[in-house]
């Protein structure tokens, strides 16, 4: 039983560095001086360039939603509530989780990559030799980008996801569009879209500190460089969807 006590003591350690690593780059992204221009870039290759896969996920989970709130209603002749449970679960839960993990995928993976490529290649110790500090140039800049951009991302998620809940109701489920439209914005309140901009800051944090986190640990080659972006992306999907999960019990428990 041996092999049990390691592999608990690697989790730990690995935690305890992941935790250590996260800490640094907080610090830096949060004190003085800012690189600005990289910012800006990050916030352009993380937000503008994921816009158009975050609108066709947000969607089609809308559209997906509506139909199956519509059959189960069915069942006991609450139809009605199909654009209030709508709202509900996209501000609430799936536009903040959907994007999470649709940018798990596309920016974890590029980070780790981007971060993975460049430590095989010695730029980052070459950084180092300039008296450039990798987290203030290279690790803070995502970070802050990934925690600026992913609530906006989100905010445009819920008004497609809504959208494509719409679209469905009054077109293939013959919902009237303004008692819908009516229903949606009575049911909604700015709890409902808080708790999807919180979590999304956090899922901006996870994503960024797992990919460059990886991308720092990548080994050389490019099986290293990739193995460091599976790994991101994976523990990023299963952090999120870990963060959400405690997050959502939060809410519940203080009644946000």
């Amino acid at each position: 039983m041996a092999w049990i006590g390691r592999a608990a003591l690697s989790l730990f350690a690995e935690v305890g560095r992941l935790g250590i690593y996260a800490g640094q780059v907080i610090g830096a992204a949060l004190t003085p001086p800012w690189n600005l221009a990289q910012l800006w870039k990050q916030m352009i290759a993380i937000g503008f360039y994921s816009l158009p896969v975050v609108g066709l996920s947000a969607v089609f989970i809308g559209a997906a939603l509506a139909l199956n709130i519509y059959t189960g209603g069915n069942r006991f002749g609450a139809e009605q509530f199909v654009p209030n449970i709508v709202v509900l679960g996209i501000t609430r839960e799936l536009g903040a989780t959907i994007t999470g993990l649709m940018l798990a995928g596309r920016v974890t993976a590029g980070i780790a990559a981007e971060i993975g490529a460049m430590k095989v290649t010695e730029q980052i110790d070459a950084l180092k030799t300039l008296s450039a500090n990798p987290f203030r140039y290279l690790y803070a800049p995502r970070f802050l980008a990934a925690c600026l951009t992913l609530p906006m991302l989100v905010l445009v998620a819920d008004i497609i996801g809504v959208m494509g809940g719409w679209l469905v109701s009054v077109f293939a489920l013959d919902f009237d569009s303004t008692t819908y439209i009516r229903n949606t914005m009575d049911f909604l309140t700015m709890d409902d879209v808080l708790v999807g901009l919180i979590k999304a800051v956090v899922f901006g944090a996870v994503i960024a500190i797992m990919g460059c986190y990886q991308g720092s640990k990548s080994k050389a080659g490019a099986t290293g460089v990739g193995r460091a972006a599976t790994l991101s992306m994976v523990g990023a999907a299963v952090l999120v969807l870990a963060a959400n999960y405690m997050m959502s019990t939060l809410f519940v428990n203080i009644g946000l």
